[in-house]
């Protein structure tokens, strides 16, 4: 069974950085495989904050974490503002895939959205791209001008629109 918890900082920052640093890592692997990124090259500076003090790097924001069977294996960061919910960083670990680790990550992060969510995704990770278009999200035209990434959207929930 998955269950899905806020962090607390600082006790879930070990944690949280550990997932981050996984996410972060196999994102710069893939880009570097397409030739979108140098391979062997280090994590940009503003990806090391996130993993040296992620309490800091996401202050104001909700960062979920995943655990089945007692071992964090998923994350997803949720920023709030008064248009839009943002997804960042949804991510489970190769051994936790199948599970439904990043359907339970999506729905909890989801549950409370009474704004459009909005999020981007590598074209390659074409499981991820079905489960957002499962749960109500379309591409939209792109707010990143980076090359194979998607856009997506999903409207506000009809109870929550005026």
């Amino acid at each position: 069974m998955t269950v899905v918890r806020t962090a607390v900082f600082p006790r879930d920052a070990a944690s949280v950085s550990r997932l981050l640093s996984d996410y972060l890592r196999r994102t710069e692997s893939e880009k570097a495989e397409r030739g979108l990124a140098t391979p062997g090259a280090t994590l940009a500076g503003r990806y090391a904050r996130e993993i040296e003090d992620p309490a800091a790097a996401f202050a104001g924001n909700r960062v979920l974490i995943a655990t089945v069977d007692g071992v964090d294996c998923g994350i997803v960061v949720v920023s709030v503002s008064p248009v839009a919910v943002e997804l960042s960083r949804l991510w489970t670990t190769p051994p936790a895939r199948g599970r439904g680790v990043g359907s339970a990550l999506l729905d909890t992060a989801l549950a409370d959205a009474v704004t459009p969510v909005r999020l981007s995704v590598w074209r390659w990770r074409e499981d991820a791209v079905r489960l957002y278009r499962r749960r109500g999200f379309t591409v939209v035209a792109s707010w990143d001008d980076r090359p194979d990434l998607i856009c997506l959207e999903r409207p506000a929930p009809v109870s929550a629109r005026p």
